[in-house]
């Protein structure tokens, strides 16, 4: 008889401890890499078209104003072989000058490249229609959180059901 009773406290037990572990709900996160996203949805778009067509363009020029001074150079060092220290010095000067216009050339085109490339992902139509994505996909697949991976801390979408704002607020408010 004590030993029906075990079994029947024991299979009890196990029926509490399986319906508690079915009833807790698992948190499913997924990552986006939204660079990606980015690159893969405007690709083929007019402005990435003109800002990639604008960067080939400046490194062209970098890269002819980098020949330039490394002909001049070449034309520094066999003066210093000929010892012909006037046309040295006066090669020398062109160097500095040119150096420098390239280095102020290449921030400058670096800061209008930048400046392109934020104007294009601040695009607010490509982040409402990647926010609507990502509901769809969320739900769908029984995500509860998207996380970004370019932002370890940014959440970009997340099931209200693990939204405790409303809670915390109430409890700050006692």
């Amino acid at each position: 008889m004590n030993k029906k009773i075990i079994k029947f406290v024991l299979a009890g037990c196990i029926f509490l401890l399986g319906s508690a572990l079915s009833a807790q709900q698992i948190t499913k996160f997924g990552v986006v890499d939204t660079a990606k996203v980015y690159n893969a949805y405007f690709r083929n778009s007019a402005p990435v078209r003109n800002y990639e067509k604008k960067k080939a363009e400046f490194q062209d020029e970098i890269n002819k104003y980098t020949e330039e001074l490394q002909k001049l150079k070449s034309k520094k060092i066999e003066y210093d072989k000929q010892k012909n220290e006037a046309m040295s010095q006066k090669t020398q000067a062109e160097i500095t000058k040119k150096t420098d216009f390239l280095i102020e050339y290449t921030n400058a085109k670096n800061v209008e490249l930048e400046s392109m490339q934020k104007t294009l992902q601040g695009s607010d139509a490509f982040y409402n229609k990647l926010y609507d994505t990502l509901s769809k996909v969320a739900e769908a697949g029984g995500y509860s959180m998207i996380l970004s991976l370019q932002q370890a801390n940014s959440i970009l979408w997340y099931s209200n059901s693990v939204d405790i704002t409303e809670q915390v607020i109430a409890e700050l408010g006692k």
